[in-house]
């Protein structure tokens, strides 16, 4: 074994992240009588609400659904400003709570988790942090975020650049002035889309580089009608089961759906699809039961996609460039304000790097082609590495002093996307495996976080120490994963999903496509006394 630091403190969990999960986790663990340490990297709550500032950052979730659900109170007591909150509206609503229900002593904030190993012998994990903490815990619980670590792509001359760089998942808390500038932003997935008319607007000249056009369909933006919070407020409890019972956690009352789009007429399907385009957001994908499961259905999705691209950029070699060839949804479909409209402008550009990719970044721009384009900021819209990123980017050592980094080699592999074999006691909120980035998240962490406490609630009580995935349960779980991806058309196109954008990682499909099937088995999974988990302790 390794030596392990003489511990400083001593503590039933230790949460690393303080998102959304890592503050509710906080509250539940001291609603069970259970002590904890929170380790936050940033300087406040909010988890990627803290970080991703940039210009236009907002939900792609109705507000009154992107929301806590454990207080009737806290329902009943905010209001939010908009159809899909803004970025600081968010982290004001995750701050509200935090205080609310007094968790901010709770936490240590810019403290980075750089260890976790767990010692066999006495069956605890020892944390260590960059602020030369060392903690002894029974239980780990990583609420790090599917969405939290930033991916900066190694372009050659990246660090000669004499201008500013920014990344939208790292942006500059007090902002950022682009007037009279020359800027360049690369990538046009969610955070490119909902920046870029923001940019534009301030820029001198914005230079976008695109790889890959994405699909976008306009958000439906605007202030939050008092009849419908209202209403909502009224029947909170049915709201949400109603969302419950939708496929991605959420939309409850979309309106209609289902059917199989080629089975309709021209005339019934194109006005099926104008619906949920003047609709706005997300919903567009549930305009037929077919869009995400087969392959003519999801074209002529994509064809009315296409043409409303072509309808909104007047330059048709521009529209064509920016209109998708791939399946729609199998990467996230975005929800913009005004995307497709940006490049109309006079000054913006649209340099397509299917025709002449980046070459190097030089002291004065990017080079494409041999020749310079001049800037004087360069934007990083390039995401992250999803799902496993945060969690790599500490060192995990579980049984053996085997690191999650290397049991994961080939792609991750979990039991439910909360636990792992050789790992006991760590727990993943929204890990691979689960929903986690096809739902809700808001719901999907209360949903874990409710698992795990109910969990360690029931370890307690039965005086087990120890609770760990079996191989063979770890090993059906993954298989059911891949089975019910394969029956939709998520992995048809390299995606985030499928960690396509992250270089040399693994293309394993990791979330899981399903919620209220997800939920059920977890619930039948506790009622059977934790079936598939390994506990250990009192009736070793």
């Amino acid at each position: 074994m390794p030596e392990v630091s003489q511990p400083t403190r001593s503590v039933d969990v230790v949460v690393v992240g303080a998102g959304f999960a890592g503050v509710y986790a906080l509250y539940k663990l001291r609603e069970i009588g259970m002590t904890s340490a929170v380790f936050e990297a940033g300087g406040g709550v909010g988890g990627t609400w803290y970080w991703n500032r940039y210009p236009g950052a907002r939900c792609d979730i109705e507000s009154l659904e992107y929301s806590y659900q454990f207080s009737e109170e806290l329902q009943q007591e905010w209001s939010w400003s908009e159809r899909y909150s803004p970025q600081p509206e968010i982290l004001a609503y995750i701050n509200h709570v935090t205080d609310r229900f007094g968790l901010r002593d709770g936490i240590q904030f810019n403290t980075r988790v750089l260890d976790a190993t767990f010692d066999e012998n006495s069956e605890r994990w020892t944390v260590k942090t960059d602020q030369g903490d060392v903690v002894s815990a029974q239980f780990c619980i990583m609420a790090t975020g599917s969405l939290s670590a930033a991916n900066m792509p190694d372009i050659e001359g990246r660090d000669s650049f004499d201008g500013s760089i920014y990344h939208t998942a790292r942006w500059p808390h007090e902002g950022v002035d682009f007037t009279g500038k020359r800027v360049g932003i690369i990538g046009t997935g969610s955070s490119g889309i909902q920046s870029i008319p923001l940019i534009a607007e301030q820029a001198e000249h914005l230079t976008v580089f695109q790889r890959t056009p994405n699909y976008s369909v306009p958000a439906g933006n605007a202030p939050l009608d008092p009849e419908v919070e209202r209403a909502v407020k009224a029947d909170y409890a049915n709201f949400r089961q109603r969302q419950r019972e939708m496929p991605f956690g959420a939309f409850a009352d979309i309106g209609p759906s289902g059917g199989i789009a080629a089975e309709d007429s021209a005339e019934a399907r194109r006005a099926r699809f104008e619906y949920r385009w003047e609709q706005g957001g997300l919903p567009f994908l549930a305009s037929y039961g077919d869009v995400l499961f087969d392959t003519e259905s999801n074209e002529l999705a994509a064809a009315f996609i296409r043409e409303k691209i072509r309808e909104k950029v007047h330059d048709p070699a521009v529209a064509e460039a920016l209109a998708p060839d791939t399946t729609v949804g199998c990467k996230r479909l975005c929800a913009d304000t005004g995307y497709f409209e940006t490049f109309n402008r006079p000054n913006v550009r649209l340099q397509d790097l299917r025709k002449a990719p980046i070459e190097r970044i030089t002291p004065g721009g990017i080079e494409i082609g041999g020749q310079e384009i001049e800037l004087d900021a360069i934007v990083f819209a390039t995401g992250f590495d999803a799902m496993t990123g945060a969690l790599f980017a500490m060192n995990i050592r579980g049984r053996a002093n085997l690191a999650l980094r290397e049991k994961w080699a080939a792609g991750p592999r979990t039991y439910l996307g909360i636990g792992t074999v050789g790992f006991p006691n760590l727990f993943t909120v929204t890990g691979p495996g689960s929903p986690s980035v096809l739902s809700n998240m808001v719901p999907a962490i209360e949903q874990h976080v409710n698992w795990i406490a109910d969990c360690l609630s029931y370890l307690r009580s039965e005086g087990h120490t120890t609770i760990e995935a079996s191989q063979s349960a770890e090993d059906d779980w993954v298989e059911h994963v891949n089975e019910v991806a394969g029956t939709t058309l998520y992995p048809s196109c390299n995606s985030w999903y499928l960690g396509a954008n992250v270089p040399g990682k693994p293309r394993v499909f990791m979330p899981y496509v399903g919620f209220p099937p997800y939920v059920e088995k977890c619930d039948q999974v506790a009622s059977r006394g934790y079936k598939g988990f390994k506990l250990g302790g009192a009736h070793d």
